[in-house]
């Protein structure tokens, strides 16, 4: 039996090798996604994670698994087709919205306000799925290239150890290049029940505070706000105002700064150059493994727990680098400005109009501060956990920047330089710094 519990057929015991390479894989193919599922990536009754193998695909992150993974997470919960209701009761609400929003930014209507703007479930995953895509799939590209680094290191392991009896590199070897193959599958359907995860919940395309529509426009699910509100004594009028107006006002705010996309997803690029895979860690388990190996039980099955890979325990790594700590802290810090900016128009814009906004915004806040799937996501993907204490300072600092200068001065933070986290503090230090002198002379 090899050290990662593939047990291989009548053959070479000497050098370890396997006659029958196919039941070695397939072998290798169930422990692989035994360890896979321990992390919470769990493909059973959704999408095979082995058919890119089969097939050879070569996808990093396959799209028609995201998305068959999601539509069937939502259909298991459930997706109520829109009413005629609930397309004029949301129509409405944007009307209103963005009259409200032309006195709170200066940042005009999306372009796309013809297009319909209330969804079931269902339509929400078609919608976002080219989003979800382009912003994710820089992950599963840098988990890739670490496979393929792991990989190129296995293959050069084993032509040195080829003449020594060494074993280890053709196993390793053969793990690389299963993993390389259909590791876009796996994370494509953890990804898929997280936006399947996140369509019961999300009240709007923005929810998450990433840009998942091109070009932006606001959309909203009824059948979730309704759910949303359900134990509120607030007017439902009140209610998919207050949804309309962060909604339409995130919209707004992609569409006027194309760059800021760009911002956000570099941020993920960034963070997915760093992924690398510990060999050593899989060699060291490998070792324990075998041994804790009871060569007297006959049945490979019983000595399951003891030949794992525990991908859970440090092999699938970000390097603590520099860079990679940016690059989570720009990534940490645009998602706390956006949702931030979204609160303080939201509050700005709404004024007295809506009597129960406190109430609103606490609900909100409340919400985004338990573990929602969005935040799961994030932290299971990259690590990330955007705090609400973040949230809550970034919403404090655009209020003070339209307080001691106005609103057209707080949006065009957006088209320079953004705060880091520790400025979200020193919101007057931050202005000081970032204001150009009208005598320059002094600087000569």
């Amino acid at each position: 039996m090899s050290p990662f519990g593939f047990t291989p057929d009548d053959g070479d015991e000497e050098n370890g090798k396997p006659e029958d390479l196919n039941a070695m894989m397939r072998q290798m193919q169930e422990q692989i996604q035994k360890q896979f599922e321990q992390l919470g990536i769990n493909p059973a009754g959704f999408v095979n994670p082995f058919a890119s193998f089969a097939q050879g695909s070569q996808d990093a992150l396959p799209q028609a698994v995201v998305r068959d993974t999601a539509k069937k997470f939502v259909q298991a919960q459930g997706s109520q087709p829109l009413g005629t209701k609930d397309v004029t009761v949301v129509d409405n609400a944007f009307e209103i919205a963005d009259l409200w929003l032309n006195e709170a930014t200066v940042f005009p209507a999306t372009s796309g306000t013809s297009s319909q703007r209330s969804v079931s479930r269902l339509d929400w995953v078609d919608e976002t799925l080219a989003g979800w895509q382009a912003t994710m799939e820089p992950l599963a590209t840098g988990l890739s290239s670490a496979i393929s680094s792991l990989l190129d290191d296995a293959m050069a392991q084993q032509s040195q150890d080829v003449d020594s009896g060494e074993a280890m590199a053709g196993p390793m070897g053969a793990i690389a290049g299963l993993l390389r193959t259909f590791i876009g599958s796996l994370i494509a359907t953890q990804l898929g029940q997280a936006i399947g995860g996140i369509s019961a919940t999300a009240t709007g395309a923005h929810d998450v505070g990433l840009p998942l529509l091109d070009p932006a426009r606001p959309l909203l699910i009824p059948e979730n706000i309704e759910k949303w509100s359900q134990d509120l004594e607030i007017p439902k009028t009140e209610i998919y105002l207050f949804h309309a107006l962060r909604e339409a006002a995130v919209a707004r705010l992609f569409e006027s700064n194309p760059w800021l996309v760009s911002y956000i997803r570099s941020a993920i690029v960034d963070y997915g150059r760093g992924i690398h895979i510990d060999m050593e860690a899989i060699q060291r388990q490998a070792e324990e493994a075998m041994q804790n190996f009871d060569p007297s039980q006959g049945n490979p099955e019983s000595n399951e727990n003891s030949f794992t890979i525990a991908l859970n325990n440090g092999i699938f790594t970000p390097e603590e680098t520099p860079a990679q700590r940016a690059a989570l802290s720009k990534l940490e810090t645009a998602l706390a400005l956006v949702d931030g900016w979204a609160d303080e128009v939201t509050t700005l814009a709404a004024g007295e109009r809506l009597p129960a906004l406190a109430q609103l915004r606490e609900m909100n806040r409340r919400q985004r501060a338990t573990s929602a799937p969005s935040q799961q996501l994030f932290k299971t993907l990259l690590g990330l956990e955007v705090t609400p204490k973040l949230a809550r300072e970034a919403s404090a600092f655009w209020q003070k920047v339209r307080e001691s200068k106005d609103v057209a001065a707080r949006d065009q933070i957006w088209s320079g330089i953004l705060p880091s986290a520790e400025e979200l503090l020193e919101a007057e230090k931050f202005l000081m710094s970032s204001e150009i002198p009208d005598d320059l002379s002094g600087l000569l």
